[in-house]
């Protein structure tokens, strides 16, 4: 009796053993190279990331694009969250029908983006001259804001745009002085600056506040019943916070996690904080939580919309702007109250305010 109870112990202690673990719920988080998504390369290999994911019971894994397939990628439903622009937040999910949340506001470009002209051409004399730009992006809403600021708006279609990879553009405008202007953004606006007789006629230090960077998440992801989205998004946002404390910090230790984080784009420290210069990061939550609320958010996103709509970017058979709605903290909706497809919340930014996260 001894040795068969002995036997049935060791057994069970045996089978326990080798049960697999539960399994913890993965997520892939896409980023590409850009002075604002740089740090979720840092945090994936410092390990903050790790720490954070651990802490909340899931597992988190980074992984690089460039910037279209990392949109691709989120619509084809191949990673969970994404770094992306407000513009593309509302148009690429959107018009996928696609329901998506922006849970971390992280910048605003305030420089990093730009139109530059060479040979002394001005805005006014733009119309019937070529740009070179990556049509329906950023850059093209930049410079039709260039030409509606300037009082310009009825002269918006007499330009030639000539849609240029991102990859390509610097060497393709540098290269060619044939070329009268292009628009682009940091580092190719840096490389563009330096070229003889180039001048920049506008940038989005004079649109504040209207091209943002977001981490977003498929709203679905948040709403697991298992919990397991919210989880990820707090472990996201904990661990966004931490690595924007060490940014802001002075001195040696500062610039050591800089580096790395430049080393993500390969780039040096120099020129990863002259990008900084020209970008509104918001280093606290307080900040982040601050400009999401302003009422003045909400017209920035309407002109976004707007665009969005009138250059067709907002999905085949879509009818009205109100067709694709935006919804913010404070529970108004832009657009349709049934087509929500963008949602602003900033619970988690709001939680790592309080120190709960």
């Amino acid at each position: 009796m001894i040795k068969r109870t002995l036997s049935l112990i060791l057994l069970s202690l045996f089978t326990a053993a080798h049960i697999p673990a539960a399994d913890k719920p993965s997520f892939v988080v896409g980023w590409s190279v850009y002075v604002g998504w740089n740090p979720w390369y840092y945090m994936g290999k410092s390990g903050i990331l790790k720490k954070w994911a651990d802490k909340y019971n899931v597992n988190i894994r980074v992984q690089r694009f460039d910037y279209a397939p990392s949109l691709d990628a989120f619509v084809a439903k191949n990673v969970d969250a994404c770094a992306m622009t407000n513009m593309e937040a509302l148009d690429m999910p959107a018009a996928s029908g696609i329901d998506t949340t922006a849970i971390i506001t992280g910048d605003y470009s305030n420089g990093n983006d730009a139109l530059l002209a060479r040979n002394n051409v001005t805005l006014q004399q733009l119309p019937g001259k070529k740009v070179l730009l990556v049509q329906k992006t950023v850059s093209e809403y930049l410079y039709e804001r260039a030409m509606t600021v300037n009082g310009l708006e009825s002269q918006i279609k007499r330009v030639k745009l000539i849609n240029t990879s991102d990859s390509d553009i610097a060497t393709a405008f540098i290269g060619d002085t044939s070329q009268d202007a292009v628009v682009t953004w940091k580092p190719m606006v840096s490389q563009v600056a330096k070229a003889k007789g180039v001048k920049m006629l506008f940038n989005s230090s004079q649109i504040p506040g209207e091209i943002i960077d977001l981490m977003v998440v498929r709203t679905d992801i948040l709403n697991r019943p298992d919990g397991s989205g919210q989880r990820f998004a707090k472990a996201l946002a904990g661990a966004w916070y931490e690595t924007t404390q060490l940014m802001a910090g002075k001195g040696p230790a500062s610039d050591k996690v800089l580096t790395e984080i430049a080393a993500g784009s390969q780039d040096s420290l120099a020129s990863y904080k002259e990008q900084l210069s020209t970008t509104n990061l918001f280093y606290t939550p307080q900040a982040a939580v601050t400009f999401t609320t302003a009422p003045e958010f909400k017209q920035k996103m309407n002109l976004v919309r707007q665009f969005c709509f009138a250059h067709g970017l907002l999905g085949a058979g879509t009818k009205s702007v109100d067709d694709v709605a935006i919804k913010y903290p404070d529970g108004s909706v832009q657009g349709k109250a049934d087509r929500i497809r963008l949602r602003f919340d900033t619970t988690w930014m709001t939680l790592a305010q309080q120190g709960k996260l």
